[in-house]
């Protein structure tokens, strides 16, 4: 009570200092639950508000944040032909992923949340709670070399155009993280699509790429602090000048099947590698298991929709199998089942399809929106000549027909009640 006390005395006013009022308002709701009852006959103590909502989805994200920082710099060395064992050199790995991903993190935080406190602000209402999700979400799609210039551009993007310009948290009608990536595809699609794009870093007269002889960029952080600090700890170092193998090509395994058949993908990537992840790739959307933790989790506290999830599930095993009995393309040929390990399925479907905000929200509306996500998706995926990956694009366009999904579903309900009545009052008379 005394650090409540103390909060309450230096509680900004809120018509002299609107900001500064907001800053204080945000963090303190995060950091206290609600001191509030329902009104009526019941009463209702309940400290599970936005905020602590969305912090249940960011700790499912966590697994997702950790495997992702390793494999960055696990991807960087196998290019170099270095600790090319999943385990070898963990110190490295991880030095090297948290190097690369704690610029694009602070960045997305700094962009996102900066406009949600200028608008609320300018508003005189409270922080909105929405952006802790997207700005957990949107450094986990984004490839490791992402300028950040360019990530700059794209979250601000997000959240004025699909988020404020809608009337901010709750009222946007597509996925925030989503349209921050799609902005990056559509405007700047050499940064987020190719087979370099996804190993970090190396440099040939000035141009990111992967191929062979690329010499990796390392700086202060590397060869001065966590250099001075390993050789302190009598632990392997970054070496300056470390060049790319010959042979390796950085594809990922979607990459591979585009352009060849399932033997091309298990001739680089065996099943095992794509379950747990150890493959190219955005940052945390690898790690099946990860995933599949997150999942369980959100399900189990009551967050996301199970339904959707399963619905995805039915949708892309559905579509797998029309694709397999088509058989046109070796992509088609490739056996259903490994399109759930591929690529990014797991984490869209269960991480950006369930966003309760954009999603369908009737019982029989989640099953559907799912299906078609899944369904629609896949097609996406293996006939898109431009893109082998479709989860992105999917969830957009089912983003915009959810409502018309929940409308038709409520129509039926509602007419089928009404012939139930008509019958019963039928029966009566």
């Amino acid at each position: 009570m005394a650090l409540l006390d103390f909060l309450k005395k230096i509680e900004p006013d809120k018509k002299k200092s609107p900001f500064l009022h907001t800053l204080f308002d945000g963090f303190f709701t995060f950091a206290f639950s609600p001191n509030a009852t329902t009104k009526g006959g019941v009463h209702i103590r309940d400290g599970m508000d936005l905020k602590r909502t969305m912090v249940h989805v960011v700790l499912a994200l966590q697994l997702c944040y950790v495997f992702g920082t390793y494999n960055i710099g696990h991807q960087h060395f196998v290019a170099l032909g270095m600790h090319t064992g999943f385990v070898e050199a963990i110190h490295l790995k991880l030095a090297y992923g948290l190097i690369q991903l704690l610029p694009i993190f602070v960045v997305t935080h700094l962009v996102g949340l900066g406009i949600e406190f200028w608008y609320a602000a300018k508003k005189g209402h409270a922080i909105e709670e929405g952006f802790l999700v997207s700005g957990a979400l949107i450094p986990l799609i984004m490839p490791p070399d992402i300028p950040i210039w360019i990530l700059a551009l794209s979250v601000a993007f997000a959240v004025w155009i699909g988020k404020e310009a809608f009337g901010g948290t709750g009222m946007n009608i597509l996925n925030i993280a989503l349209l921050a990536r799609v902005f990056v595809f559509f405007a700047y699609p050499t940064t987020i699509s190719g087979d370099h794009v996804w190993v970090s870093t190396f440099m040939d007269e000035g141009v990111v790429k992967a191929a062979a002889g690329s010499v990796a960029e390392y700086g202060w952080w590397h060869t001065g602090f966590f250099n001075g600090l390993f050789e302190w700890m009598g632990l392997d170092t970054f070496r300056a000048g470390a060049t790319v193998v010959d042979g390796y090509t950085g594809a990922t395994p979607l990459g591979l099947a585009a352009k060849g058949s399932w033997a091309d993908v298990t001739a680089v990537y065996s099943p095992s590698q794509m379950w747990w992840g150890a493959i190219p790739g955005s940052i945390g959307e690898m790690c099946k298991p990860a995933i599949i933790f997150g999942a369980v989790f959100l399900i189990a506290t009551g967050i996301a929709s199970w339904r959707i999830m399963l619905g995805a599930v039915i949708g892309c095993a559905t579509m797998g199998l029309i694709l397999n009995g088509w058989g046109a393309t070796e992509f088609m040929l490739i056996p259903w089942y490994y399109q759930f390990i591929m690529g990014s399925f797991m984490f869209a479907v269960v991480f950006m399809a369930t966003d309760p905000v954009t999603a369908a929200s009737t019982t029989r509306g989640k099953w559907i929106y799912g299906f078609l996500i899944g369904f629609v998706g896949l097609i996406i995926r293996v006939l898109n000549p431009a893109y082998p990956e479709g989860w992105m694009l999917a969830i957009l366009f089912m983003n915009v027909f959810a409502p018309l999904i929940d409308h038709y579903v409520l129509e039926g309900n509602m007419t089928r009640r009404a012939k139930r009545l008509a019958a019963i009052k039928s029966t009566a008379s």
